[in-house]
Formats: structure tokens, C-alpha cells, sequence
């Protein structure tokens, strides 16, 4: 190995630590074409991370005043304001995404994240109560919370800085140290992040980065060590049990956001050329590739036809190309490997006896992007609740359309999974609107739009998408533990 090869080092203790090995490769899934080698964290540099983070906690930081933890927090998105560029830059290299949705979406909500927690931190309070007792006594109980103490941070590579600053801020903010692992597909705004964080005079120890991979490597290590107070995990419904199976002997508290199979429901009043607009954005928005997105469209008969040709339409409407330009609306997938997984789930359809209206193949970009994983925006017809691809969470820019015929089918087929993370209900009747979607088994519910968020509001999913809630409050509930005191009067 040269040394003009781009190293993306781990960062522990406050430093950044020098590679020791071949280390694995950073690839531009846009092109397949190495930009970079990535630092492999063994067991011992995860020890020094950990032991880091409980030393910055012992020598001051659990203890740093609220005003001074969120003016950090807000030191930190003015410099990630300044380096946004950099930001976007790397955030486009590690994920292929198109340079808007980069600047629109991921830097600009990782600004969002640092300040909105500096502010529901600073304004937290706790509630107190007065006991009456016998004989006209009093006590009176009131509880401090405390920071967790040392938590992994392990973050997916679909959003990467977008879900680190959205557990790192709060966490850091409440007086927690962090271990971050990011994907290994994914490292570089984590790392451009310690940067950041020095810069604004975060404590040594107080943020560290480890890489790597999962079995044997440093998710292993990290989910392992007995010095971990608790464990925030994004990603996958199967990484999330096993990190449960590792974390249970210690009863570690974990909170994990995992996999969707998300549904809409649209009723034949909706708006459709606003259902159409939010549907586009909720099945095919980062290349299907986020937790929320839909990848079961449910639609009343009578405008069945005229929802999926509008879908049609807009799905061929997508600008798959090199993700620097403006008019870009699409990138690519991850990866070969997921690539694959993906166009599994395509030929499984195709069994099951699936109409593909549109995609289903690989599109010819160039000789500058036919290396990357890129993969048509698809959608199907003729498949039910029974078939593999409307169960089973694909990832990809794919869904399926199924018609329904009333209110209670609509509801039974959306619940009909062991998924509970999202959905979304497309109707002009207000009163129906809330009826269905407070009926809906999912953390959250959208009505006539889709990823409206208010960074206050619960997070999370139940059954296979997760434990646990995030954002605002919830956030703090997770990252402190609260002593309650009680004082007779």
C-alpha cells in the first residue's frame, strides 16, 4: 500500500489512531471503484475506546453543567454548518446518493439534531411530588437524572450522519461518552465528526470511532465489553437480536430502531396528485432504502388503475445518473452484495405470479457508473399477503400494489405483519384519517404526507422494528437514569 492512499482512521481517546494493518477498502457505490482504505478496529483499540470514554466521564464530563454541554451541542452545528460542504462530500462518496438529497436532507438534519437536543436538554425538567402522611407529615419525592455512562453507538449506512447525530447528540448532551461503530460500508462522516467535535472542545474520550465489521470485528468487541453501560442500535431486525443476545447476561439497556415493512393506505377520496408525490418519495426516497419507506401500497379498487399509472409514470420520471449532478433524483444501492438480495426478491415475485409495471432490471448508465449497484425503480401487481416479497423487508426501490374494498380490510392487510414501524393513510376525511391511522400497529403514523417529522415527537417501532422510542424526551429517558429522592419534611 502507497502512502498516497486516503487512510479513514479510528478515533479514540481524543486521537486519531495510526492504521496497523491492510485495512478493507471504501467503495463509491455509484462507480464500485475504491476512493479509500478504512482503519479496522481489532479488540484491543475498541478496549482503549471504551476505557476512554469512562476516564473522560470520571475526569469531568457526566459532571459539566447543562449550559455547558448544550452550548457544545450548539458550537457543533455551527461547525458542521461551516464544513457542510465536506460534509455532503463524503456523506455522496461513502453512499452514492445524489448531492441534493445529501445537502437537503442528511447535513442539514445532523445541524437539526445538535440543536434541537441543546434545546429540549436545556428546557427538561423533572416532576416532583408531595407525599401527605399520617398525622399531618409530609415528604418530598423528586428525582436528578444521571447520565447511562459509556454507550454504543452503532449507526446503519443507509442514513449515516443523519442517525449518528440523531443518538450522538442526545447522548453527548445528557453527559454521556460514546463508542460509535458505523457501517463499514459507511465511515467517513463519523469520522469527519471527531473532527468536529474537537474542534468545539468536546473533552478526550467524550466521542470516539471505532471501525470495522460485526462478527469478530468491532461490533463484536464493542457490544461485547463489560464496560458498556447501554447500547443504541439502527439497522437490521436480525443484527438487532443478536446485539440483545450479547448485551442480555449484563441486562444492558438497549434501545433499537430496526426493519420495516411499512404500508400505505390509500382510500379512493384522496387528493392524487398529492398521494402520487407522497407516495413517489415514500417508496423510491434514497433508493428505498430507508426504514420507512413503503413497500406495501394498498389501494381502494374504484382508483386502483389510476394510482398505479400515475405511480408509473412518476417512477419513470426518476433521474438515475451521476449523483454530483443537480437533476439527479436516484441513486444507487449500497452495494453488489445488496444489490443482489434485492433482485432476489425480484425473482421471487416474478414466481409468485407478480405483474412488474415498471423497472425490475439493471439500467445501462455509462462505462463511468455501470460498476456501481444501481437497480431500476420497480412495482408490482398480483401479489397478496402471502407472497415472500410483500412479507419479508426488501430494502430497495420496489413495492407492491394491492387493491382493497373497505375501511376494515384496508386496516387488516396493513396490520397483517410482524413489522411495526410506520405507515401512511391517504384520505381527504379528516375523521377517517384519524380513525385508521390510530388503528395502524406501527410506532408512527402519517397522514397525507410521509417523513414529516417533528425531532420532539417518539421515534421507534414495535414488534420486529424495534425497542424503545427516540427523539425529544424519549431520547432523554434512554440516555440518563433518573435516582429518585426522597425527603420527609
Amino acid at each position: 500500500m502507497t502512502q498516497s492512499v486516503r487512510w479513514i482512521r479510528n478515533f479514540v481517546d481524543g486521537e486519531f489512531a495510526e492504521p496497523d494493518g491492510p485495512g478493507f477498502p471504501a467503495v463509491d457505490p455509484a462507480t464500485g471503484v475504491e476512493f479509500a482504505r478504512v482503519h479496522e478496529a481489532g479488540r484491543e483499540l475498541v478496549h482503549r475506546a471504551v476505557t476512554g470514554a469512562r476516564a473522560a466521564l470520571h475526569n469531568g464530563w457526566a459532571d459539566t453543567p447543562v449550559r455547558e454541554r448544550t452550548a457544545l451541542l450548539r458550537r457543533a452545528a455551527d461547525r458542521i454548518e461551516a464544513r457542510f460542504e465536506e460534509f455532503v462530500a463524503a456523506e455522496v462518496a461513502d453512499t452514492g446518493k445524489p448531492v441534493t438529497q445529501a445537502r437537503e436532507l442528511d447535513v442539514a438534519r445532523a445541524v437539526a439534531n445538535f440543536r434541537t437536543f441543546a434545546d429540549v436538554i436545556a428546557a427538561a425538567g423533572q416532576e416532583s411530588f408531595v407525599t401527605d402522611l399520617p398525622g399531618g407529615a409530609q415528604a418530598l419525592n423528586y428525582a436528578v437524572r444521571k447520565p447511562l455512562g459509556v454507550v454504543a453507538v452503532i449507526v446503519p449506512w443507509n442514513l449515516p450522519l443523519l442517525l449518528l447525530t440523531w443518538k450522538v447528540a442526545p447522548a453527548l448532551g445528557c453527559g454521556n461518552a460514546v463508542v460509535v461503530k458505523p457501517s463499514d460500508q459507511t465511515p467517513s462522516t463519523a469520522t469527519l465528526l471527531a473532527e468536529v467535535l474537537a474542534e468545539v472542545g468536546l473533552p478526550a474520550g467524550a466521542y470516539n470511532v471505532v471501525h470495522g465489521f460485526g462478527g469478530d470485528s468491532a461490533g463484536q468487541y464493542l457490544t461485547e465489553h463489560p464496560g458498556i453501560d447501554g447500547v443504541t442500535f439502527t439497522g437490521s431486525s436480525a443484527t438487532g437480536t443478536q446485539v440483545m443476545r450479547t448485551v442480555a447476561p449484563r441486562v444492558r439497556p438497549v434501545s433499537f430502531e430496526l426493519g420495516g415493512k411499512n404500508a400505505a393506505i390509500v382510500f379512493e377520496d384522496a387528493d392524487l396528485d398529492e398521494t402520487l408525490a407522497g407516495l413517489t418519495r415514500s417508496v423510491f426516497a434514497n433508493t428505498g432504502q430507508v426504514c420507512l419507506c413503503t413497500e406495501r401500497v394498498y389501494v381502494q379498487r374504484s382508483v386502483f388503475a389510476d394510482v398505479a399509472a400515475g405511480l408509473v409514470e412518476r417512477a419513470r420520471g426518476l433521474r438515475l445518473g451521476d449523483p454530483s449532478a443537480e437533476r439527479t433524483t436516484t441513486g444507487p444501492l449500497i452495494s453488489p452484495e445488496h444489490r443482489r438480495k434485492v433482485l432476489d426478491y425480484l425473482a421471487l415475485a416474478e414466481e409468485a405470479g407478480a405483474e412488474t409495471l415498471t423497472g425490475g432490471g439493471i439500467p445501462e448508465l455509462g462505462p463511468e457508473l455501470d460498476g456501481g449497484s444501481w437497480l431500476e425503480p420497480t412495482l408490482w401487481t398480483g401479489l397478496t399477503n402471502k407472497d415472500r416479497p410483500v412479507r419479508e423487508e426488501i430494502f430497495g426501490p420496489v413495492a407492491a400494489l394491492i387493491p382493497f374494498d373497505t375501511e376494515d380490510e384496508a386496516i387488516a392487510l396493513a396490520n397483517d405483519t410482524e413489522y411495526g414501524l410506520a405507515s401512511s393513510v391517504w384520505t381527504q376525511d379528516l375523521r377517517r384519517g384519524h380513525r385508521v391511522a390510530q388503528a395502524m400497529h406501527v410506532g408512527m403514523s402519517w397522514v397525507n404526507t410521509w417523513f414529516l417529522r417533528d425531532l420532539r415527537s417518539p421515534f421507534g417501532g414495535m414488534g420486529l422494528s424495534g425497542i424503545g422510542r427516540e427523539g425529544g424526551a424519549s431520547s432523554l429517558h434512554f440516555y440518563t437514569e433518573p435516582t429518585n429522592v426522597c425527603v420527609r419534611l
